[in-house]
């Protein structure tokens, strides 16, 4: 079996090998070609260690009840079965790493994680690449220069755009372990952050850069390659990140005075 070049798409037969490997239903006297060429490729790699994460998740979520029967069998259906394997055709990047991607932040949204019964810090941070759900909803008719219409319990969203220049595009609402989280996405020129709230009681954080601003102890971290400014506020966890968007960018935001007025009226 002939491999493209690592510059070239992979083709049918490469992604079909793939997963296959992946899954363990690749013909043994083939096993050892399939894992050379894996292993002399990045391309291929990246995409072999999405696809394995994506399996060992279903594998997690098969033995566990908390991960629904129904839910478990779409995102079963959702992996390319051995006829669309052969039918797709994607670059580095592309659509195969970005269906196992899906897959992947599905599952981790439904697996259980730390404290039996509660989210994850990692669970939050998650729900920002699942993108906008909603349209962004208008000011606070009561603070309109403070304070978007959208509130989690006590605490409502800033209103970032008088401020800082970043205007609401969208929102979307979740549940992590039955615990909602909602979410605001915000943008200013051609960047984008996204800004979860996490009901009360607040998640455990016990890594990261501390930084005490305002009273208020910001944590700096990266969970899953994404770099993200989380803190409490009012016994609920706030988890801010944009790609592209600098530490000191993400803090300013999150540590913004006008945030104290953000309670209930």
């Amino acid at each position: 079996m002939s491999f493209s070049d690592d510059n070239s798409e992979p083709s049918r037969r490469e992604l079909a090998d793939l997963s296959a490997l992946a899954d363990g239903t690749l013909d043994a006297a083939r096993r050892a070609e399939v894992q050379a060429r894996v292993s002399a490729s990045p391309q291929l790699t990246e995409l072999y260690a999405h696809e394995r994460r994506s399996v060992e998740l279903l594998h997690r979520a098969r033995e566990r009840d908390r991960a629904p029967a129904a839910l478990r069998a779409r995102i079963e259906a959702a992996r390319p079965g051995t006829a669309s394997r052969a039918r797709w055709r994607v670059g580095y990047g592309g659509a195969l790493a970005g269906a196992l991607a899906v897959i992947v932040l599905a599952l981790v949204l439904i697996l259980p994680a730390g404290t039996p019964g509660a989210p994850s810090l990692g669970q939050a941070a998650s729900l920002a690449r699942l993108g906008v759900a909603a349209p962004a909803p208008g000011f606070d008719p009561k603070a309109p220069a403070t304070k978007l219409a959208k509130r989690i319990e006590d605490l409502y969203f800033p209103n970032w755009q008088a401020q800082f220049g970043w205007h609401a595009v969208g929102q979307r609402s979740d549940r992590i372990n039955g615990r909602l989280a909602l979410t605001m996405y915000y943008a200013s020129k051609q960047n984008r952050v996204a800004y979860t709230i996490v009901g009360a009681p607040s998640l455990g954080v016990s890594r990261g850069t501390v930084r005490m601003i305002h009273g208020t102890q910001f944590h700096t971290l990266r969970i899953g390659g994404r770099l993200i400014v989380t803190w409490r506020r009012f016994n609920h966890t706030c988890v801010l990140s944009g790609p592209g968007v600098s530490v000191s960018q993400l803090r300013q935001l999150a540590s913004w005075k006008g945030a104290e007025r953000l309670g209930s009226n």
